[in-house]
C-alpha cells in the first residue's frame, strides 16, 4: 500500500476530528489506521496533548502529544511501509477504556516476535474523545519459558528478606 502524502497546505489545515459520540474503539482503531498510512497528522487529531504512552521495550514514557509524535514519526521512518499494524481483537463494550491485541504483517504474511497487546483510556476532551493513556506489551524476541519462574522467585525471595530493595525498582 503506498505511503500517504500530504501537502503543506493539507499539513497546516486540520482534518476533521472524532465526534464526541464516535465509540472509543473507533478511535483506537482510527490510531493504528493512522500509523499504518504514516498519517501522523491524523494521529495527532486522537492524542491528547497531556497523553502518556508507555511502551514496555523503553525504560521511560513518551509524555505529551509532541513526544509520542516524535516516537511514532521515528518508528515509521524506521521500517519499511509495506510493515502494517493488523488489528486481531479490539473490545468493544467501554466508552473510555479499550483493549487491543495486534501483530505487525510484512506483505500480508506475519512479521516475526510481532504480537502485542495494548492498553487505551480515553476522554472527551474539547468536545472528541482522545486517548489520555496508552500502553503497549511486545512479543519478546526471546523466549525465557521456565527460567523467567525461577527468576521471579528468585527476586521475591530476596525482596522477602530486604523489603528495602522494593524502593530502588
Amino acid at each position: 500500500e503506498p505511503m500517504a502524502t500530504t501537502t503543506p497546505a493539507e499539513a497546516s489545515s486540520p482534518s476533521p476530528s472524532p465526534p464526541e459520540t464516535a465509540p472509543a474503539a473507533t478511535v483506537v482503531r482510527d490510531f493504528y489506521d493512522g500509523i499504518n498510512r504514516r498519517d501522523l497528522a491524523s494521529v495527532a487529531l486522537l492524542i491528547s496533548d497531556s497523553c502518556v504512552y508507555e511502551d514496555l521495550i523503553f525504560s521511560r514514557p513518551f509524555v505529551g502529544r509532541q513526544a509520542i509524535l516524535e516516537f511514532f514519526r521515528k518508528f515509521t521512518e524506521s521500517i519499511s511501509s509495506d510493515l502494517q499494524f493488523v488489528i486481531d481483537d479490539i473490545s468493544n463494550e467501554d466508552s473510555l477504556a479499550i483493549g487491543v491485541t495486534w501483530h505487525l504483517e510484512w506483505r500480508g504474511r506475519m512479521f516475526p516476535f510481532s504480537k502485542g497487546c495494548s492498553f487505551y483510556r480515553l476522554e472527551v476532551l474539547d468536545g472528541k474523545r482522545q486517548i489520555v493513556y496508552g500502553r503497549d506489551c511486545v512479543e519478546p524476541a526471546t523466549k525465557p519459558g521456565d527460567i523467567a519462574l525461577v527468576l521471579i522467585r528468585g527476586v521475591t525471595s530476596l525482596l522477602q528478606q530486604f523489603p528495602q530493595l522494593a524502593d530502588r525498582f
